[in-house]
């Protein structure tokens, strides 16, 4: 490489971070002689381990291991902490706005690149359903996990603290929404939690509370194969979990799930986890798209159609090379963090004038975890459930979060957590922390729009 070579990542996610790592590792006699500039643009200054979410809504792990410090991580590479809103691939810049822009009042920069990697990830595809963006919560970020155990303990409290019975069983009846991997993970860790969290309230019982799945097709957690999820429906069945399949949420408001069945059921808590839709900053690129709104990569993960652009994760449309022709790789964990690597060795390989390689993954199987001690499987075309699919869950996603502080405080996290009790603390006032002070001011508490105080 005779000139510095400038590489812009969009996104601090699995292909973010994982590519970015990849490249400290090939590039770096490169790096070391400045012949090489690597600029991470993410709107959190981690990345984060979304497996986890579950198992930290539930408290059996802290929020603050769900996640990995960008900056400690890729400390050869820039970090810039901010949105990138638009990109001009044909004059090689992006616009984008960091924490400063507000007070500086200077409006968006621009900053140029030679080699650009996209990997914005994807958002909650929402639809225009009347209350859904008054009243519901997704559960992508760890933010959302966090502020979801603390609302549904505080639902708890509601309910074992009012005498008006409209109240406790609104309070008491959870809803969630859509039948994947992020809905049934979480539903099956909250209920448990909310479980266990019942023995310690005096006028609660697990049996006041209603628990509801609501998917639109006729099955959950299809990566698990068929077997595995009317195995999955009928365990959590067994938990009085209502799994309503075949059935759209119509409406929410004034706080009511409204079923494409008819059914009604008062509730405070709708989450919503009914699928992902690309990033909106591909919109505005002058890069190609397929109908979906994702970028149309090569099986090499370039961008098609355009030079020194490279895509991978839910933002990409990759080519699998394993299936029959048309098929795309899944936009999920497991592919996007093995792109992630090919991706950072072929971006390297371009830049020494090497050949590419070309991205080939065999599918493995999917683990999901139904709660504490249950879970289900599918690895290598053996079918697991209960306790084995369990622990299989836990040693597989130890084994893939990344650095080996996080494997080490996880593992030592639920060491602990198979000793001692569960917690059982809201802290609400997180969400809030100026509340008490604005009170004590003078001022009125802020509230939360979901039902939380």
């Amino acid at each position: 490489m005779k000139e510095r070579a400038r590489i812009l990542i969009v996104g601090g996610g699995y292909v973010g971070m994982y590519t970015a790592l990849r490249l400290q590792r090939q590039l770096k006699p490169e790096l070391k002689r400045g012949e090489v500039e690597i600029t991470v643009v993410s709107p959190d200054p981690y990345m984060t381990y979304q497996p986890f979410l579950p198992e930290a809504a539930a408290g059996s792990i802290s929020p603050r291991h769900v996640v990995v410090p960008l900056r400690r991580v890729l400390h050869r590479c820039r970090i810039v902490i901010g949105e990138v809103r638009s990109i001009d691939h044909a004059k090689r810049t992006a616009t984008l706005t960091t924490l400063a822009t507000e007070e500086e009042g200077a409006g968006a920069e621009q900053i140029t690149y030679d080699e650009l990697v996209l990997a914005p990830g994807s958002v909650s595809r929402t639809l225009p359903i009347p209350g859904l963006a008054d009243y519901a919560i997704g559960f992508k970020t760890v933010e959302e996990a966090i502020g979801l155990r603390n609302h549904v303990i505080e639902q708890m409290d509601i309910a074992s603290s009012t005498r008006d019975p409209a109240i406790r069983d609104a309070a008491l009846t959870f809803v969630f929404v859509g039948g994947g991997y992020a809905g049934v993970e979480a539903l099956g860790e909250l209920e448990d939690m909310a479980r266990y969290t019942a023995r310690y309230y005096h006028n609660l019982k697990p049996e006041d509370m209603k628990w509801i799945l609501v998917e639109a097709s006729d099955r959950i957690l299809p990566e698990v194969g068929e077997e595995m999820g009317r195995y999955t429906v009928s365990q959590l069945r067994r938990r009085n979990i209502e799994v309503r399949l075949e059935t759209r949420l119509n409406s929410c408001a004034d706080r009511v799930a409204v079923l494409s069945d008819g059914a009604r059921f008062p509730t405070r808590t709708v989450v919503w986890t009914a699928g992902v839709k690309p990033h909106p900053v591909l919109a505005a690129t002058d890069l190609p798209l397929n109908e979906r709104g994702r970028l149309k990569c090569t099986p090499q993960l370039t961008v098609d159609g355009a030079s020194h652009a490279w895509a991978a994760g839910d933002a990409a449309a990759v080519p699998d090379v394993t299936a029959e022709p048309g098929k795309e790789t899944a936009p999920n964990a497991q592919h996007a963090v093995r792109q992630a690597k090919v991706l950072g060795d072929n971006l390297a390989h371009t830049l020494r004038g090497e050949p590419l390689e070309t991205y080939s993954h065999k599918y493995v199987g999917s683990v999901a975890s139904l709660g504490l001690h249950k879970g289900v499987a599918y690895v290598y075309g053996r079918k697991l459930r209960g306790y084995p699919a369990w622990f299989m869950h836990r040693v597989y996603h130890l084994s893939r979060v990344p650095t080996f502080n996080r494997k080490a405080r996880v593992l030592a996290e639920w060491t602990l957590a198979g000793l001692f009790k569960r917690e059982i603390v809201s802290l609400g006032s997180l969400e809030h922390p100026r509340a008490e002070f604005e009170l004590a001011a003078g001022g009125k508490p802020p509230t939360d729009p979901k039902g939380s105080s």
